[in-house]
């Protein structure tokens, strides 16, 4: 405020007056959306401070929290930073950072949509990033963080005094090696006078191992298979006017932990314009090959491709504006994974005759007189699949999907032609999980055993653990009578915070965890017996 930054005003978590309300809760030691709630209702403070607090403290050691002004729908820009020991500070460019989830970034992008419309707004924006740089002596890379306002006002949230997952989208639109400038700068050298000039624009997403269509619940286990098509270079700046840069550690067969942030990669796409850079990366996503976990992939091309994305109209409640019920819907509609469940059944039946002792050039379930046809049965995360199919002197038979017509199948890839149009499918397999790609997206199966295994069934109003983590707080004690909705205790994973609810108005006679504890995916939490007036779902 001294070196001239515009700033929201500082609340005392104890003097907020309903006039103020909406406010932030934000953690005083660190950022990444830890520590952080929206508060709208005085009633509410006390809880949210206590639950700010206790987060804070356990992701940076310090559970001071303060409150500021909360702006509903701001956009989220921020200016990279560079400074050495002689006195020179660099404004390297803008990023928007706008599209989040939990007040995390999900989509990044240079030059700022917002920050273009407003010819004015990037001077300012660099002047008061410069002084509040200069201000502290600060020294290296830095990010100097705003909150904007639909007409180009903009207000100081933070600085991050480190490089930003993001600066893939400032190294392409300006050439440098940023990493590399920071530990020149670190030796003592100076920055040259002259800054570079931003080319083409850059857009960069977060791929993450979470399910955003289950309130972004982290996904853990082994990820089979990663591949993204047509990388021109990874953690580099490609060396033509365009291309796709891949950040990532994941490789095929790699473990996802649940001690450490759900991101599996950084994607960033550049080109001359916006709308190319945007097209290019949505292309990429959409034919990527990701197996053995749930990812936001679908999520990132949705919103890629959404018309509101693609005119620049991005602000924090991106997400709440356009229904995340409808953000999430999977590139493969109902109709396109039944057509990969035949592949799968055709794929499986391929893999049998193969491996059959038996050399039989004709294929399973043929018969030269009519029978009943194979069946197969997959289970998707929204239906189950009971896939009929048998071999004719005619080609292939199947109620399950009468207008699709066999050309070839093997055990990883099935064409179909499909309405007269020819299709590929390409079906891996790891034990029961069938994950198939296609043009029309890509589909995870389980196959679905003849017989139910006792040991798997639970008893009704039970709550099973959704992924692993740590149990570290309870919401209520057995013998409570609990309502549909209430928190009965939160789980710790991949540095946030989960609430596992009651699914109906009850009692809770079961709760056999304890603070502290470590579970497992499927480990039952609590039991709810439902009430005389309510069933249970």
């Amino acid at each position: 405020d001294a070196a001239g930054v515009p700033v929201l005003k500082e609340l005392d978590p104890a003097d907020v007056t309903e006039a103020e309300l909406p406010v932030l809760i934000k953690a005083s030691a660190g950022g990444g959306g830890r520590g952080m709630r929206v508060v709208r209702a005085l009633k509410d403070l006390p809880a949210q401070l206590a639950g700010a607090r206790a987060e804070a403290a356990s992701a940076f050691g310090d559970p001071t929290v303060f409150c500021e002004r909360y702006l509903e729908t701001g956009r989220h820009i921020e200016v990279q930073v560079m400074a050495d020991s002689h006195g020179t500070v660099w404004a390297v460019g803008e990023r928007e950072c706008s599209i989040q989830r939990r007040h995390q970034k999900v989509v990044e992008e240079a030059p700022s949509p917002l920050v273009e419309k407003f010819g004015s707004m990037r001077e300012a924006l660099f002047t008061a990033a410069v002084e509040a740089t200069a201000a502290i002596g600060y020294e290296g890379a830095g990010t100097v963080e705003f909150l904007a306002d639909d007409k180009g006002g903009f207000y100081f949230l933070e600085m991050n005094t480190r490089l930003q997952v993001e600066h893939p989208v400032t190294e392409l639109t300006t050439g440098l090696d940023l990493v590399e400038l920071q530990l020149q700068i670190a030796d003592g050298g100076a920055l040259p006078v002259r800054q570079p000039v931003q080319r083409g624009h850059a857009i960069e997403v977060r791929l993450y191992a979470e399910d955003p269509a289950k309130d972004w619940q982290p996904q853990s286990g082994t990820v089979h298979r990663f591949e993204i098509p047509g990388i021109d270079t990874e953690f580099t700046v490609p060396v033509a006017d365009r291309g796709l840069r891949l950040d990532s550690g994941v490789v095929d067969g790699f473990v996802v932990g649940v001690h450490y942030d759900a991101m599996l990669a950084k994607v960033i796409s550049w080109a001359p314009s916006r709308e190319a850079a945007a097209r290019q990366l949505a292309t990429a996503l959409a034919k990527a090959k990701i197996h053995g976990v749930v990812t936001n992939r679908d999520l990132l091309v949705n919103v890629l491709r959404h018309a509101a994305f693609l005119a620049g109209d991005t602000d924090t409640a991106f997400f709440a504006t356009h229904g995340l019920d409808t953000l999430s819907v999977p590139l493969a509609s109902p109709d396109t994974e039944r057509l990969s469940a035949l592949a799968a059944a055709l794929a499986q039946a391929a893999a049998n005759r193969q491996s059959a002792k038996v050399n039989c050039a004709l294929p399973s379930a043929w018969r030269n007189v009519p029978s009943q046809p194979q069946v197969k049965v997959f289970a998707s995360e929204s239906d189950v699949h009971k896939v009929d199919y048998r071999f004719t002197r005619t080609g292939l038979q199947s109620s399950f999907v009468e207008r699709a017509e066999l050309e070839s199948a093997t055990p990883s890839t099935v064409v179909l032609f499909v309405d007269g149009l020819r299709r590929r499918f390409d079906v891996a397999r790891y034990g029961d999980l069938v994950c198939v790609d296609s043009v029309f997206g890509a589909s995870s199966l389980t196959v679905v055993p003849k017989f139910v295994d006792p040991a798997s069934v639970v008893a009704a109003g039970s709550l099973v653990a959704p992924m692993p983590g740590a149990v570290i707080r309870l919401g209520a004690s057995v013998g409570d009578t609990v309502t549909a909705g209430q928190p009965l205790l939160w789980l710790e994973a991949m540095k946030m915070e989960h609430s596992i609810v009651a699914p109906a108005a009850g009692i809770l006679t079961e709760l056999p965890v304890s603070v502290g504890q470590q579970v497992d995916v499927g480990t039952i939490l609590a039991v709810v017996a439902a009430s005389d007036t309510e069933e249970t779902p």
